[in-house]
């Protein structure tokens, strides 16, 4: 039997003033704090809140790491740092935007004596299990470097 997992997320959204940006709302977690969203700024959002754009690449790159981090635990690769930079790229065609490609870029740093081959060869076996990359229609590329130090 498949094992089901379910999320749950709520939005918040009045009528603002004429002071406020009219896409400015509040997503709720599961009883957590509050986060501040708002739609992109090149939709005139508020830039100093997240965007939906933001949160699908934030989704994809905690996804990756913490799918590698699992993998190289049970693997025995000592894994000293994990830094990443995703960039996703919008593109509007026919009147439709959608995002097209995301592309995780981790360095990671594995102890002295690792294994980098085996670090290196992590990297793949996270992103085949990463859900939210098995979850999405775009393009997902990972372009890992690994350190050892």
């Amino acid at each position: 039997m498949a094992a089901i997992h379910h999320y749950e997320v709520e939005t918040h959204w009045r009528k603002p003033d004429a002071s406020t940006n009219p896409m400015n709302h509040q997503l709720e977690l599961a009883g957590r704090r509050a986060i501040d969203a708002s739609g992109a700024p090149q939709f005139k959002g508020d830039a100093s809140k997240v965007n939906p754009e933001e949160l699908f690449v934030a989704a994809l790159i905690s996804c990756q790491m913490l799918s590698y981090l699992a993998l190289a635990g049970r693997a025995g690769v000592d894994v000293l740092a994990y830094d990443d930079h995703g960039a996703g790229t919008m593109t509007i065609a026919d009147k439709r935007m959608r995002i097209t490609e995301v592309r995780l870029r981790p360095r990671i740093t594995i102890a002295a004596g690792g294994d980098e081959a085996k670090a290196r060869s992590l990297v793949e076996a996270a992103h085949e299990a990463c859900f939210i990359a098995n979850s999405v229609a775009c393009a997902v590329t990972v372009e890992p470097e690994i350190a050892v130090g």
